[in-house]
């Protein structure tokens, strides 16, 4: 068993090449994320310079079978992340190596904590499947084998648990009442993105985020860059009624970002590219799937109505040309989320685990 460290062109390739092949050719995982990977691993994307990697790739008899993406986010110093792990199969002896390999680097990088599950911001993903191993994977979404679980568990990480939550749009159902709805539109109003006005949005988006998710776990704050980046990527996916922004006296104080589950279009053996466009422009009609992937509001304006507002306005969007929703993941302990979540949706859909541990 040998530990490797990914700082030639060869040994990125070969790190790049291993993630893939744990997606490709899988019935039920797609590959959503190796565009990302790479433009970290190869310095290519605006994010890559506000981070320290350290790539990771174990051998076993010149067989790579585990990866994992040492990083520490300029804006996150306190944590060293376990990004973007990979494990072909079961494997105490090549895990030992690359947790001994973290200990060492946040060492050196004077950290006090190490995490697992997040690939360098929670906007890429956060948390292991824990559950419903056999349903597909949605986009933006984890899909992994048990053991990965025997692994942090083993070493004393601590986990954090997270939920999606699901709903049947077939079904009749009324979000709010009429008079509720009437209250909320004398309020609040909400408009679709302007992707024409891309750097705009942008601007918006981040200063949202950054308030809205101010103390929340795992989140640190964003740059005007780094999201402009993330909009151009999925430019050509998304139309503007995928991204809805909620108003109050005409500024913009929420957003909800929403879209089909792309992974319908994919084949097993493809990377989100440019096929998914193609896809998405001449199939769009046989995803029977969205995802609200990412909700946020300003501090000053929660629990007042605004979140309701955009939930109203996407269920109105949607009803007819889905047969069903999964929402992106809620902390488990975040009461406020979750008691919305099971009065609005149908229960939850599956569970999923984050892992961190205090040096």
């Amino acid at each position: 068993m040998e530990l490797i460290i990914a700082n030639s062109k060869k040994e990125k390739k070969d790190f790049l090449n291993f993630y893939i092949s744990q997606y490709h050719n899988h019935e039920l995982r797609r590959d959503s994320l190796s565009g990302l990977l790479k433009g970290i691993l190869f310095e290519q994307s605006v994010m890559s310079k506000s981070i320290e990697i350290v790539p990771l790739i174990v051998k076993n008899n010149d067989e790579i079978v585990m990866c994992c993406l040492l990083a520490k986010a300029s804006r996150m110093q306190e944590y060293l992340q376990m990004s973007f792990f990979e494990s072909k199969e079961y494997c105490i002896e090549g895990f030992n190596l690359v947790y001994e390999k973290a200990e060492e680097i946040s060492k050196k990088w004077q950290t006090k904590f190490i995490c697992a599950s997040l690939n360098i911001h929670v906007n890429y993903g956060l948390g292991y499947l824990k559950d419903s191993y056999s349903k597909p994977q949605s986009f933006g979404m984890a899909h992994n084998e048990p053991f990965i679980h025997d692994y942090f568990e083993s070493y004393g990480f601590s986990g954090i648990d997270m939920v999606t939550f699901h709903k049947n749009m077939e079904a009749d159902f009324t979000l709010i009442s009429d008079k509720l709805r009437q209250k909320l539109k004398s309020k609040y109003s909400v408009r679709h993105a302007d992707f024409k006005n891309m750097e705009r949005e942008a601007k918006i988006y981040t200063r949202i985020n950054n308030d809205a998710f101010r103390n929340h776990p795992f989140y640190y704050k964003r740059v005007e860059e780094e999201d402009l980046e993330l909009f151009k990527d999925f430019k050509m996916l998304l139309r503007p009624e995928n991204l809805l922004f909620v108003l109050k006296d005409n500024i913009e104080v929420g957003f909800m970002l929403w879209y089909p589950d792309f992974h319908q279009l994919m084949s097993s053996k493809e990377t989100v590219g440019l096929k998914t466009v193609i896809n998405n422009k001449l199939f769009n009609h046989k995803i029977d799937k969205f995802k609200i992937v990412e909700m946020g509001i300003i501090e000053e304006e929660q629990k007042k109505g605004a979140i309701l507002a955009l939930f109203d306005y996407c269920f109105t969007l949607t009803k007819g040309r889905y047969k069903s929703f999964e929402s992106g993941w809620v902390l488990k302990e975040n009461i406020m989320s979750g008691n919305f979540g099971y009065k609005w949706a149908d229960g939850v859909c599956k569970n999923y685990v984050a892992y961190i541990k205090e040096l």
